[in-house]
């Protein structure tokens, strides 16, 4: 059985509507977390939580500049987000081991 505990960061990151909303903020390209605070109505403490989780999940990628830190998406954790839900969700029709031994299905 997979480990899969890097699965659901990722998607705990995408089950927000606030982090879904910062994800479409950064599909401009990268921002300061001061322009990503205004229009979400944020905290800074809010926004850092929200900014946390999409980091760990690695669809985010962040780095400071003085006191401010920016943050962009990242393409490499983008592919492996998608490849994983792929995965996930695509029928595995060879594995036999897993069908009800009593109904044959």
């Amino acid at each position: 059985m997979a480990d899969h505990q890097e699965d659901a960061k990722v998607f705990k990151a995408l089950c927000d509507p606030k982090r879904l909303a910062i994800l479409e903020q950064l599909r401009s390209g990268e921002k300061c977390a001061c322009v990503l605070q205004e229009p979400m109505d944020l905290t800074q403490s809010g926004l850092s939580y929200h900014m946390k989780v999409l980091c760990d999940s690695g669809i985010v990628e962040s780095r400071q500049e003085g006191k401010w830190t920016h943050y962009r998406l990242s393409r490499s954790g983008g592919v492996w987000a998608l490849e994983r839900l792929r995965a996930i969700l695509t029928p595995d029709t060879e594995r036999e081991e897993d069908h009800c031994p009593s109904c044959s299905k």
